[in-house]
């Protein structure tokens, strides 16, 4: 009995919960004073023709700066000298074969981290001869532009050194009148490809070098157990201790590191 009345009742409670909630939503709609209250505004979309050319040109930036916001990981990336050295800390990883150790967002944030320091010269020279001379209205937005956009192509084509064969290819296929006289006068549009290419290049000249000493402790170890006649027992197993005992004996975050900022002509 005490569980049927129990039942009943809370059956009853379900209703009135869903009455109550039926009403609420009716008072809320129909109610003229709380709806003013509670939406004050107007809601609504419209699209009219610009009546000026300052609101055309405006709506341009607007979407300019928009544009180059959602590129800017992939400016960061290509540009920068962020590309160069996440490749090669990973090509440190697979050839130490520790897996995920360290995690790719330590790889990442450590890789962005060094980009910030060698590219700091760039970043003040664009602070110097761009931003702050726009921000004082000494130059116009263009110039301004002009002037970082020089500061990053001068980076990107001291990386080149003297094998410059990337940017002649580059040129070549951008149907460029040679002998170029002054590689600064080069569109963006060569000049980033091509350093993109040298930096791979760098990058698996530097991640070759690295792989070899593990190498030869892989074969070591291989060539030990066979004789041993130890066929069975992976040889990951027993040379991962002794590449990372040889890599922690040279210091090799530390030569990993003098490597990776000197290898950038700045």
């Amino acid at each position: 009995m005490i569980k049927t009345g129990l039942t009943i009742l809370m059956i009853r409670m379900k209703r009135g919960l869903k009455i109550a909630t039926a009403l609420t939503i009716i008072t809320l709609f129909s109610s003229d004073a709380y709806a003013e209250t509670t939406f004050p505004f107007k809601f609504g979309f419209s699209v009219e023709p610009a009546s000026t050319p300052q609101e055309v040109s405006s709506s341009i930036q607007l979407l300019l700066i928009l544009t180059v916001l959602s590129l800017a990981p992939a400016i960061i990336i290509m540009m920068t000298s962020f590309t160069r050295i996440i490749i090669v800390l990973s090509f440190l990883r697979n050839a130490l074969g520790t897996q995920q150790m360290p995690p790719n967002q330590v790889l990442i944030g450590l890789a962005l981290f060094l980009s910030l320091f060698v590219m700091t010269p760039v970043i003040n020279e664009i602070n110097t001869q761009a931003y702050e001379p726009f921000n004082k209205g000494e130059i116009t937005q263009e110039q301004a532009f002009r002037n970082a956009e020089n500061a990053m192509k001068g980076f990107m084509l001291k990386q080149f050194g003297d094998d410059e064969k990337e940017l002649a290819f580059f040129v070549s296929l951008a149907k460029i009148e040679t002998p170029v006289r002054d590689p600064m006068d080069l569109p963006m549009t060569v000049v980033i490809p091509a350093f993109i290419i040298n930096e791979l290049t760098i990058a698996f000249k530097i991640g070759f070098l690295i792989y070899i000493p593990f190498l030869i402790i892989d074969m070591v170890v291989s060539s030990t157990l066979m004789s041993m006649g130890m066929m069975m027992l992976p040889p990951v197993m027993i040379s991962l201790p002794f590449k990372v005992l040889l890599f922690i004996l040279v210091d090799g975050w530390n030569l990993i590191t003098q490597t990776l900022v000197s290898s950038f002509i700045t």
